[in-house]
């Protein structure tokens, strides 16, 4: 449509300082936009700067610069060694559920994927190797891996250990899992129940203190069978190893958390000698991770539970924690579970003797029940409660062989086959089926306590020995017997010995035989542990379950059975040549009569 020529005019001139201020605008927006952009750009250069990935580069540039010459030093940083290998070692699980699993030579999980892309930002191979809650400390010590991506919690007692990698790369807490009907809600229900763990798991200590009696495994990965097949009522093991097998309506139907506690943070891990580049380089990838989010994609991925990953990201995109030195910041890093037990007042002792014990002698000796509190306690009391348990044993068996001898040796046949019948069936059923026996009628009349689990140790290895030592009293006695027998038939037997005089020379013939089944009972009651005797086998187990240190502890078990067995076999050889004696003389006095 056509203006007429005044219109036009008027709207031209209206219309020029529209433009101007319009075209003022957009140049000031332009300049404003630059100064912005100028702005952000010099900070984000800044920011680069002082990043954990311009931390990271020049870590390994200058780790790589001394290469190769750097990679034949013995004191090179396990840094140096792993780029010079282009291999780094990995420690990981085999039989963790969507976190480590391993199916012939294929492995997957959250922690292979974090490992390989771990072995991607240090542009080297991944070697993974097996390894388990008991296991994955010592190997870092001993060099066979570099780093340790395990499930393992970060505690306070680990830190004299290993070198944790801050920040951490997930989180959990112990859950104890039993059937549905089970009645337990707290850890107040623990005391005298059994509770399957895997060995090393950090808090096998608070289930212990709370009277739990522990059933050790070393791979998390068999709970839930020993579970379904009731071997075990309850166990004990983090969370989200349990979340997998929850999902599985079979097993939610049939058994429930009952109640969890001890959250904590897991920690990658190297070794504390000779990795400090190694643990840096770590750090800051891990930090990396958390701040874009590939600890959460790659959690989805697995489907683990990625919320505590999700805070984590928010942590780690703070300008201060986004930075180079954010690893050590308060502020941002999470602190470990509050885990140290209280040292002995010896323990510095303790210490130095291990100390030398390695460096002179290169032996490799640990001794954890001395060096904490609980433990040195635990120790004391499985000593304390082992004597009792001998002396009880041995006790039982003594005065069981006399009872069963004077039964089985009984000329009426209403007291002499019911004996036999009894003994036959102790000979015949294993000592576990007797000591299983035992505690169930116990439990059946007493609550549970560790004396009542005693008591019943002491009554089936004194049955179970005691019906034998009987028996070979009971053949001396009818040997005896026999023998008078055949004398006063010839008419050279000067008198018959009654009561008390032909068991006395029963007791001294068959001296070898009872001693023989005393040093026995004295031998087996480290079986007692079985049924939740707290003697010495079962609070070693126990000790062991949360520390270090198994074959030194069960040397030391062995050393200790073996010093009370020569006591015992030595008392017992005094106890038989007191019988042999003893029936000498009556002898000597039958003649004389």
């Amino acid at each position: 449509m056509c203006t007429s020529s005044r219109s036009a005019r008027l709207a031209r001139s209206t219309d020029v300082p529209r433009v101007r201020c319009l075209v003022r605008a957009l140049v000031g927006t332009v300049a404003g936009a630059l100064i912005a952009i100028g702005l952000v750009l010099s900070g984000a250069q800044a920011q680069v700067a002082g990043s954990p990935d311009a931390a990271l580069e020049r870590l390994l540039d200058a780790a790589r610069e001394g290469m190769p010459g750097t990679c034949a030093q013995a004191d090179a940083d396990r840094l140096i060694r792993i780029l010079c290998a282009k291999r780094i070692r990995i420690g990981v699980r085999d039989y963790y559920p969507l976190f480590g699993t391993r199916t012939g030579d294929k492995r997957e999980g959250y922690e292979i994927d974090v490992g390989m892309a771990i072995g991607r930002m240090l542009g080297v191979q991944v070697e993974f190797v097996r390894v388990n809650a008991a296991t994955r400390i010592p190997l870092l010590a001993e060099d066979r891996i570099d780093l340790v991506i395990a499930t393992m919690g970060h505690n306070t007692q680990r830190d004299n250990q290993v070198r944790f990698i801050r920040p951490h790369y997930y989180q959990s807490e112990t859950v104890v899992v039993g059937r549905r009907d089970l009645p337990v809600a707290n850890m107040t229900d623990l005391p005298g129940r059994t509770v399957c763990v895997t060995v090393g798991n950090g808090s096998n200590a608070q289930l212990v203190s709370q009277g739990a009696r522990l059933m050790l495994f070393d791979e998390a990965g068999v709970l839930p069978d020993r579970l379904k097949d009731g071997t075990c009522s309850l166990a004990a093991q983090d969370d989200s190893f349990f979340a997998n097998y929850f999902k599985e309506p079979d097993f939610s139907a049939a058994f429930f958390p009952k109640f969890g506690f001890a959250q904590v943070p897991w920690g990658m891990a190297v070794a504390r000698q000779g990795s400090e580049q190694l643990a840096r380089a770590i750090d800051l990838i891990v930090q990396v991770f958390h701040r874009d989010g590939l600890f959460i994609d790659i959690a989805r991925f697995h489907r683990v539970e990625s919320a505590f990953l999700q805070v984590q990201q928010r942590v780690w995109r703070k300008p201060e924690c986004n930075v180079d030195t954010g690893s050590t910041n308060p502020s941002c890093i999470l602190p470990p579970l509050d885990a140290a037990l209280k040292p002995t007042s010896f323990a510095p002792e303790v210490t130095a003797v291990e100390s030398w014990a390695a460096k002179e002698a290169g032996i490799d000796l640990t001794l954890p029940m001395l060096k904490t509190a609980p433990a040195w306690s635990m120790f004391q009391e499985g000593v304390l409660n082992s004597l009792i348990l001998i002396a009880g044993a041995l006790i039982a068996t003594f005065v069981l062989a006399v009872l069963f001898g004077a039964a089985m040796a009984a000329r009426t046949i209403l007291v002499r086959w019911p004996a036999r019948t009894v003994t036959v069936v102790l000979q015949s059923s294993p000592i576990v089926l007797t000591l299983v026996i035992a505690a169930a009628i116990a439990h059946g009349m007493f609550p549970y306590s560790g004396t009542v689990a005693l008591g019943a140790a002491i009554a089936a290895l004194g049955l179970a020995n005691g019906c034998n030592a009987g028996q070979a009293l009971a053949e001396a006695v009818w040997s005896l017997r026999a023998e008078q027998g055949t004398e006063m038939a010839r008419g050279t037997a000067p008198g018959v010995l009654r009561g008390g005089g032909l068991f006395a020379r029963a007791l001294g013939r068959s001296a070898t035989q009872i001693v023989a089944f005393l040093i026995n009972a004295a031998k087996g009651t480290p079986i007692a542990s079985f049924i939740g005797a707290p003697e010495l086998l079962s609070s070693l187990t126990d000790i062991t379950s949360f520390a270090s240190g198994r074959a030194t502890t069960y040397s030391l078990l062995l050393v200790f059975y073996t010093v009370v067995v020569i006591i015992v076999v030595w008392l017992c050889g005094k106890l038989r040549i007191y019988l042999e004696n003893r029936q000498a003389r009556i002898e000597a006095g039958k003649v004389t009569a």
